[in-house]
């Protein structure tokens, strides 16, 4: 998870590192993960976005992927760091300025604190990132309108229709999948979530 740019949002995070380390443990691993890393080029590069207290970060690590670990909380950067013991960035969603890089963006449970009106831009920056034929997933709790939930965090809670409309505003992407299903979030109550893949056209020169 990450904070995004809203304050009380980032508030939220910014003590909690053994609150996430301890919720991963009883959680496990993303179950998405295995499948979006089994669609990568074997030791590929992989650009996590909101690694949290890098839950899913050891897990890429040990499948042999190049992990770029990065997260917009100050205060869990340093913490996570030395958990999975790999180097982890400080960056915020709006910082990432790089093309063509990476064969694999993972966003699980992070980009749901962007601002609506900020997401297709977001999806944009992440689009450039991705090599051609490079595979985008993130997560979203669904809901109709954003909000904040019950610890003063904002949340975009979209729809399908919303979300598809978000990514074709940023980009011309070769699928766009979604799968919804109920899961967990803060405190162990059941929300559904939407689990999004996306992929960047292969035929760019």
């Amino acid at each position: 998870m990450t904070s995004g740019q809203d304050p009380a949002t980032r508030e939220f995070y910014a003590d909690k590192w053994s609150v996430l380390a301890n919720v991963d443990k009883s959680i496990g691993v993303t179950p998405q993960l295995e499948a979006f890393l089994a669609a990568l080029p074997a030791g590929g590069s992989v650009l996590e976005l909101g690694c949290g207290a890098g839950r899913d970060s050891k897990a890429i690590i040990a499948a042999g992927f190049d992990l770029d670990a990065t997260d917009g909380c100050p205060e869990l950067v340093p913490l996570t760091r030395a958990h999975i013991d790999h180097p982890v960035r400080l960056m915020r969603f709006d910082e990432l300025d790089v093309d063509r890089l990476y064969d694999g963006v993972w966003a699980s449970a992070c980009l749901l604190h962007v601002f609506r009106a900020d997401l297709p831009a977001i999806l944009a920056r992440i689009h450039r990132a991705l090599k051609p034929g490079g595979r985008f997933f993130a997560s979203y709790k669904a809901g109709t309108a954003e909000g904040r939930d019950d610890y003063g965090r904002y949340f975009n809670y979209p729809d399908i229709p919303w979300l598809r409309a978000a990514y074709a505003q940023a980009a011309d992407w070769a699928a766009f999948d979604v799968e919804t299903g109920p899961g967990l979030q803060h405190g162990g109550s059941e929300i559904d979530w939407h689990r999004v893949t996306v992929i960047r056209r292969g035929e760019e020169a």
